[in-house]
């Protein structure tokens, strides 16, 4: 890594960690109901939508808070499959685009309806204006928050004590976007469109292509249809919710998604903000800062090292090419490195970076294409999310994720003193650690048994256009990242088909669900016991030593499952590639 590089990845972090304090803290206050001057804005807003909608503020079990998350989650995702297939004859259509078929709705409406924006069609060759407004814009604000929303119920299990409820899921909700995700998506809606994102209904403009060219038929082509819309509304909360689906199939590449270094740079920011800052608000919540600052360190001891790989690694470029006489050192002329499927604007560095930050995040958009990075180098955002994307995560599904961690270590730790494991004065018994082995595992088990299944299949191995170790690693990192609501893609891999939609589909279902239920099972446990006084044989977990020992158990869990399937991916195609 260069000092150029250094330096822009540094600053990257270092904005980062500075905006978590102050973040974290205005939504520790909103989840709380501590009275703030911007209650005079929201405040009617909140109080008009339970009016409108007949909510009721009255506390849940942690069983109806799980019914309400998943009635709210499966209705939306109903609506959305509902909207592509009927698009041809709503509203806002100004393309005439024709209805999406059953197999790609169905996975396009589960896909964003777990946050996971996975996407096997082009936007803007798809989605009319409508489905692109109120169908997946809407469920980037109702993902993102409901993963807040179970957050900040699981939260409340190490807060309260003796008690039945954890919160209703309708005020969380509802909290979580009208006071954080809208105003935030509002105010950098209107700095993209400063920077050069279109938000429009006029139809696609035609222009004259300066020289004609042919189609594949031979015919004459004088003109280039530029695709508009309402761009930059759907790509605040795509990257703010931690949701990476596009408006355009180039996503965060295209120059109408992300048009200059500066909203590259706003954009990276985005997607780690909302998850960096709820690790304060996690320690503001329980009174305890120290915890949410040591959560916030794991994280960045594995997130450093592996963007310091991911960068390093492209930066080098490709041997075979140098055995070639192709120079790819960087010198004041030429970027050098591995710049193949790359934008010239952004660089290796931002490249490498958003790799590396979109993976760690539940986000998924792309600003380059993973399957063109060395193979050390799309190793990077594979391991990220096989770690489980619990280094930041989603927006609220990212903590939880390592809170369930967090569990498991302070389990571990117990064991090793032979005494019951607490954590923030909550003894961790058989059926915390139960649930947390079921929230921990069930991903590993769809992205291994998937992608048995496709290795295995006729279906499956259709869609490889890359024989060998990079092909099975096009199917590893598909059912990786839908297994872990990310939706980025080695996109060499044609998905759009009725075995990969439906697959991938159900992978995002239940590796979405059938953690976020577990992990309520754990609040509504921890809710009901009592708080134990910090004694001499307590573990603490605010310190260096625990920090460590926290990453070493995501490292050891992430390694042990995924290596031997990494082995004959990414690992052996490097070995290939240095001969």
């Amino acid at each position: 890594m260069n000092t150029n590089n250094f330096i822009q990845c540094a600053i990257y972090i270092g904005v980062l960690v500075l905006l978590v304090k102050p973040l974290g803290s205005y939504m520790a206050k909103v989840y709380e109901g501590t009275p703030q001057w911007i209650d005079k804005l929201f405040g009617p807003i909140e109080r008009l939508i339970y009016r409108l909608s007949g909510i009721t503020t009255e506390e849940m079990t942690w069983k109806k808070y799980a019914v309400a998350t998943m009635l709210f989650n499966v209705v939306g995702i109903l609506v959305v499959y509902l909207i592509q297939r009927a698009q041809n004859h709503l509203p806002f259509n100004p393309m005439a685009m024709a209805p999406v078929s059953p197999d790609s709705s169905f996975n396009t409406a589960v896909s964003f309806g777990t946050n996971t924006n996975w996407q096997g069609y082009g936007g803007e060759s798809t989605m009319s204006y409508l489905a692109q407004m109120l169908a997946l814009t809407v469920q980037n604000f109702a993902s993102a928050a409901t993963g807040m929303a179970v957050l900040v119920a699981l939260i409340r299990g190490f807060v309260r004590k003796k008690a039945e409820t954890i919160g209703n899921f309708w005020v969380d909700l509802v909290r979580s976007s009208v006071y954080i995700l809208f105003p935030l998506s509002v105010v950098f809606a209107l700095v993209l469109t400063w920077q050069g994102v279109p938000q429009t209904f006029r139809p696609s403009a035609t222009v004259p292509l300066v020289q004609a060219t042919v189609d594949s038929n031979q015919k004459p082509v004088m003109d280039q249809i530029i695709a508009m819309g309402p761009v930059a509304s759907q790509i605040a909360i795509k990257q703010l919710g931690t949701n990476g689906g596009g408006y355009f199939n180039a996503n965060s590449a295209h120059p109408y998604e992300n048009p200059t270094p500066l909203s590259n740079f706003f954009e990276l920011e985005a997607i780690l903000l909302i998850a960096a800052a709820l690790c304060y608000t996690f320690g503001a919540m329980v009174k305890d800062t120290r915890q949410g600052w040591a959560l916030l360190a794991a994280m960045l001891i594995i997130f450093i090292p592996m963007l310091w790989l991911g960068v390093a690694s492209e930066q080098q470029g490709n041997p075979a090419l140098t055995k070639m006489g192709v120079n790819q050192t960087a010198s004041a002329l030429q970027p050098g490195g591995n710049m193949e499927g790359k934008e010239v604007r952004f660089g290796i560095a931002q490249s490498a970076l958003w790799a590396t930050a979109t993976t760690a995040a539940s986000n998924g958009s792309v600003n380059s294409m993973h399957d063109s990075f060395t193979p050390l180098g799309g190793l990077v955002p594979m391991v990220m999310m096989k770690l489980g994307e619990v280094v930041f995560g989603g927006v609220g599904s990212g903590l939880y994720g390592m809170l369930i961690f967090v569990l498991i270590a302070v389990f571990l730790g117990g064991l090793m003193v032979g005494r019951t494991p607490e954590y923030l004065g909550k003894k961790i018994e058989a059926y915390e650690i139960k649930m947390a082995s079921i929230a921990a595992l069930i991903m590993g088990f769809f992205v291994l048994v998937g992608t048995a299944m496709a290795v295995l299949m006729k279906a499956g191995l259709a869609g490889i256009a890359n024989p060998g170790p990079h092909g099975f690693s096009e199917i590893l990192y598909a059912f990786t990242s839908t297994a872990n609501n990310n939706g980025s893609a080695f996109a060499g891999l044609s998905v759009n088909t009725p075995f990969y939609n439906t697959i991938l589909g159900i992978t995002m279902f239940f590796c979405r669900y059938w953690i976020i239920i577990p992990v309520l099972a754990i609040a509504g446990s921890l809710a009901r016991k009592k708080i134990v006084p910090v004694s001499a044989g307590t573990l603490p977990t605010h310190t260096p030593l625990f920090v460590f020992f926290l990453v070493c158990v995501v490292i050891i869990v992430g390694a042990l499952t995924f290596f031997p399937a990494l082995s004959l991916g990414p690992i052996v195609e490097h070995l290939m590639m240095i001969g």
